[in-house]
């Protein structure tokens, strides 16, 4: 386990504590603990986590807010834990505009036939039957008048808003294969072409989100993206703006296709035909366990994952596989150490892909639990073993954390680098609802998988790119921690640390401040 610590933000009698601490704790890491042992032991020897993705991701899929997809993972998670011996309840928060996904078929007809590799953004209106028209690409206009004047144009057209790629190879395969020369001319070319297209849809006068209803006002029949990620077949899929004709992302190469076709004057024609349902106003919620405490019941240590993910792909690195490591140390936990001293609550948060919308409602509706909160792990950024753990900006956060990874197992505990006290988290995941009110929240970390690239919100976000024993890592150590966070004897501090200067703007850091939940989403 590596340490860095901000020594500047502590006091100095904290100083000359800190070496002693750690000694200490190191020191505690060789006496034997029964309870460690046999958590290890049931993770290798009898591991639910296969079955348990199987089930989730290729039997239930992708769990978009809204979607029944949602509602029945929800249901399966209630079922797990009842088999688990784990009291666990649906809490409702809100609700959500309710849709499904349908079939979606897109297909190039002229000049050839060739099916085109294509996702209907989510929340994409529905389509009563296939249209068949031209494509058009959104030209360079001066300002918003000529766009203006333009519009017209557009009446019974897909149109292409997207800028076509100048190539399909992620970075990492020209920096192997490239001369320098032929490497920087094509960062030179993008680059320019990335600002030129920037200022194309400025110059319309309207934002990548309000310029498809305004198409879609004009009567075009639909719009058409590529939100490329950067990797090798790899696009990111988000929600539709438009609310009568549908919005389809295209895969780069099929896309690039198109846009050189109708570039060159071919005047290409497609046919799509995108189906799903308007379900109306249905309930958000959280499905939160509970193991309840013997000694200090009103006392919380959570495990803490989101539920929902995009559904381009199945939702498996985000955040399935945070979920599955909850679910697994929570069953670990129920069956190795039932009578916790105190109380041991996981939440799996609903619409954290639209602002943290779960944990944020939880921590208005439970401040009896946030102000007893001992300590709450998340984890949510791929399937990679932890990593990294930061304390938040909690200035006594060493001397906890480091107590409870001392009785980590070697192999674990060394892999993670620790940065004490860290800054607070404004965002980025649910740890960070309980954090702007002031409570322990810890994200843990984990390294990369080519998570950005490859699956954070991509259609390839799919059940082949989890890498098991790294989720195994992740089940052990986040029960030994919250184990050890219930053991404790003392309480853990919520004194904060003094931030230092924001680099960004020259000014004195800011703790976070509390944002509310929304509750009644995807409407506007």
């Amino acid at each position: 386990m590596k340490h860095t610590r901000t020594l500047s933000r502590l006091p100095g009698v904290k100083l000359l504590l800190l070496p002693a601490l750690f000694a200490a704790a190191t020191a505690s890491a060789q006496v034997k603990d029964p309870v460690i042992d046999n958590i290890v032991k049931e993770e290798t020897e009898n591991s639910q986590l296969v079955p348990l993705a199987q089930q989730l991701f290729d039997g239930i899929g992708p769990r978009l807010v809204g979607t029944p997809q949602m509602e029945k993972a929800g249901q399966w998670a209630l079922e797990k834990y009842k088999e688990y011996g784990i009291t666990a309840r649906y809490e409702k928060w809100g609700d959500w505009r309710g849709w499904e996904r349908g079939v979606s078929h897109i297909d190039m007809v002229t000049p050839r036939i060739k099916s085109l590799e294509g996702t209907q953004l989510a929340w994409s209106p529905g389509m009563k039957k296939a249209v068949t028209a031209e494509t058009i690409i959104l030209p360079e206009f001066a300002d918003s008048v000529a766009f203006q004047k333009w519009l017209p144009a557009v009446k019974g057209k897909f149109v292409m808003i997207s800028m076509m790629q100048p190539t399909g190879r992620p970075d990492y395969n020209w920096t192997e294969f490239a001369t320098k020369e032929s490497f920087d001319k094509m960062k030179e070319a993008r680059t320019a072409q990335t600002e030129a297209w920037r200022k194309r849809i400025a110059n319309t006068g309207l934002t990548t989100r309000t310029l498809p209803p305004a198409l879609e006002k004009a009567g075009a029949v639909g719009v058409i993206t590529s939100n490329w990620s950067a990797g090798f077949g790899v696009d990111k899929i988000f929600g539709a703006y438009t609310k009568k004709v549908p919005t389809v992302d295209i895969a780069l190469e099929d896309y690039g296709m198109l846009y050189r076709l109708t570039e060159n004057g071919t005047k290409p024609t497609i046919k799509i035909q995108t189906e799903s349902k308007e379900l109306g106003a249905v309930p958000t919620f959280n499905i939160v366990g509970e193991i309840k405490g013997t000694e200090k019941p009103e006392e919380y240590v959570m495990l803490s994952a989101h539920f929902d993910s995009w559904d381009g792909g199945q939702g498996a690195t985000d955040n399935g596989t945070g979920t599955l490591t909850m679910m697994e140390a929570m069953r670990i936990l129920k069956k190795v150490y039932p009578n916790p001293k105190r109380t041991i609550l996981v939440g799996h948060w609903g619409s954290e892909e639209q602002g943290l919308n779960g944990s944020r409602a939880f921590v208005e509706d439970h401040p009896e639990i946030v102000a007893n909160l001992q300590a709450l792990f998340n984890q949510d950024n791929g399937t990679g073993r932890v990593v990294n753990i930061s304390g938040q900006g909690f200035l006594n956060s060493y001397d906890y954390i480091s107590r409870w990874l001392s009785k980590v197992p070697a192999n674990i505990r060394e892999q993670i680098t620790t940065n004490f006290p860290g800054t607070p988290g404004g965002g980025g995941s649910d740890f960070a609802s309980f954090v702007a009110v002031g409570a322990p929240g810890f994200s843990l970390s984990s390294n990369s998988w080519s998570y950005g690239n490859y699956t954070w919100h991509t259609n390839r976000d799919t059940y082949d790119k989890i890498v098991f024993d790294d989720v195994k890592n992740n089940a052990m150590l986040t029960a030994i921690l919250v184990y050890m966070a219930c053991e404790d004897p003392a309480k853990t501090s919520r004194e904060k640390a003094v931030l230092g200067i924001n680099p960004r703007t020259g000014k004195q850091s800011e703790w976070p401040a509390q944002t509310k939940a929304n509750r009644h989403g995807g409407f506007e």
